[in-house]
């Protein structure tokens, strides 16, 4: 009789058994995502299905030549607007930390006014500066003028624009500023003065560098809510931005829904891109912050602490060719 040679694997009597984990079962996720769905399709196909939307004129004016040069011209109102409230929120935020008092009071007092109106009461007010200031004159006080602007006769509604938006953007840019100045630690100033440096040296220097890891998140945010607030220049009054020619269509064609949908795309796209930026933009200047290493990283820290033996000296070792 054939005697069975195969030998099964010994165990010890010590050795615990595999632990058989079972994944705990959470019917409420798959319940709350069914509905979720469902709610969803539903509304997707009454949207589809509803005639009030006009997705026929959504799709003949989403390429429209004036949707899109409005949305250039908002891109530029935001731009323009934000490089002039970065800079001057920049000032007024080392303004608010100088040891002057005057400075720190003209400071505060700009943040009062600026953060405690409305922006569109702001704006229609630059929309009747002309009104107020009938010209503008650049020269020597009692003295010769050198440049004479007629505020009435200058068609300047995107300048006013531009300027209203970024002196009240300015005032909260200060604040994030001044909030990331303060996230750096004393010390960091100390050994700058230690080293000899003035206070604009170790501002410009020492603390503004390091202050951009906490100030450039909420920069990012206040770049897509200037892109969104842009629609509020219609006070100045200006309508050359992307929902002021909107407006302006759907006055002419009597259909306001489809337009305004046209609108919301233009507006989702472009903050889509900022969103983008933003992201790779903190994920710059967040180096070094987190203890999670990349695959570079970890081989080079294993190449650290194991470096490869050389062929030579592997040979002599006994080692393999």
């Amino acid at each position: 009789m054939a005697q069975d040679t195969t030998r099964q694997p010994e165990t010890s009597a010590d050795e615990p058994e595999p632990i058989r984990a079972i994944p705990l079962r959470r019917p409420g996720r798959w319940i709350a995502a069914v509905v979720v769905a469902v709610l969803v399709a539903l509304f997707v196909y009454g949207a589809a299905t509803n005639e009030a939307f006009g997705w026929d004129v959504y799709g003949q004016y989403l390429f429209d030549a004036r949707i899109t040069e409005g949305a250039w011209r908002t891109v530029a109102l935001t731009v323009l607007a934000m490089i002039m409230a970065v800079v001057l929120g920049v000032l007024l935020a080392v303004m608010r930390l100088s040891p002057n008092p005057v400075l720190r009071t003209a400071a505060w007092v700009y943040l009062w006014i600026f953060r405690g109106t409305p922006v569109y009461v702001q704006l229609v007010f630059w929309g009747l500066f002309p009104s107020i200031y009938k010209s503008v004159a650049l020269g020597i006080p009692f003295g010769p003028q050198f440049v004479h602007f007629d505020l009435q006769d200058l068609n300047a509604a995107f300048l006013f624009a531009v300027i209203g938006l970024g002196l009240n953007e300015a005032a909260y840019m200060a604040e994030i500023v001044r909030a990331g100045v303060g996230s750096v630690s004393e010390g960091q100033v100390e050994a700058s003065t230690a080293l000899g440096m003035s206070w604009a040296q170790t501002m410009r220097r020492t603390v503004l560098p390091q202050a951009m890891r906490v100030i450039i998140p909420p920069t990012g945010n206040e770049v897509i809510s200037m892109l969104k607030t842009t629609s509020l220049v219609l006070a100045v009054p200006y309508t050359g931005e992307l929902y002021g020619r909107a407006r302006d269509i759907s006055g002419a064609n009597f259909q306001p829904i489809p337009l305004l949908l046209v609108a919301a795309t233009w507006y989702l796209a472009i903050t889509s891109i900022l969103m983008i930026g933003q992201y790779y933009l903190e994920r710059h200047y967040s180096k070094g912050l987190t203890r999670v290493l990349t695959a570079r990283q970890l081989q080079a820290l294993a190449d650290a602490q194991h470096p490869p033996v050389p062929p030579r000296a592997a040979n002599e070792e006994g080692g393999p060719l």
